[in-house]
């Protein structure tokens, strides 16, 4: 009669570890999955595009001379031109990769798109002098708008911009990287754990 009634103590409590271990497995499956959907979750707000814009004047002068008759008779035009260039860099976050592993509740970054630079001029002409046997045409107004951009593109690199750019992709991406941290989950780029905004700025090139 003891010895049913130990067998019996056994089985119920056999089969209330069982119960007790699968709610526990469950629990941990819908944990992971809830951390998981709050994770694509912040991904999704973060991939936006993340704009920063400026502007840039400048003041040139254009010349240019033909001349005829064993260069005896030249014939010259100029002008002034006044820039004023609206730029904007852009990081589309859309276009951000990435890959979330659960077992080891690491989200990787696999790529951050390029920052793109698009630069709108204003370009505006003053001063005009010009002569029948050379005047201002379409060849002119090409190579004009081909060196204000070049010159702007210069001006960009010694400026602030990109770096404030940068900044705010950094901003953005840190927010993911708040979350992963918040609930346990590391945050990996360029094969490094990124534990701190610093990380992150040191990783991400321009």
């Amino acid at each position: 009669m003891i010895k049913k009634i130990v067998i019996a103590v056994i089985l119920v409590t056999t089969v209330l570890l069982l119960f007790k271990y699968c709610d526990f497995k469950k629990n941990d499956e819908a944990d992971i999955s809830y951390n998981t959907n709050l994770i694509q979750q912040q991904i999704v707000n973060v991939g936006k595009l993340v704009v920063t814009e400026g502007h840039f004047s400048e003041v040139i002068t254009y010349k240019n001379q033909q001349k005829y008759l064993m260069n005896m008779v030249s014939f010259e035009k100029k002008a002034l031109i006044v820039v004023n260039a609206d730029v904007t860099v852009a990081y589309d976050l859309q276009k951000m990769k990435y890959d979330i592993d659960e077992k080891n509740k690491t989200i990787t970054i696999v790529s951050i798109p390029k920052e793109e630079i698009k630069i709108s001029p204003d370009i505006q002409f003053y001063d005009v002098e010009q002569s029948k046997l050379n005047p201002f045409t379409g060849d002119d107004y090409n190579k004009i708008n081909k060196s204000v951009k070049a010159n702007l593109a210069k001006k960009i690199e010694k400026s602030t911009l990109k770096s404030n750019a940068k900044n705010r992709l950094i901003s953005e991406l840190s927010k993911i990287l708040i979350l992963t941290n918040t609930m346990g989950w590391k945050l990996e780029y360029e094969g490094q754990i990124i534990e701190n905004e610093k990380d992150l700025g040191q990783q991400v090139k321009m």
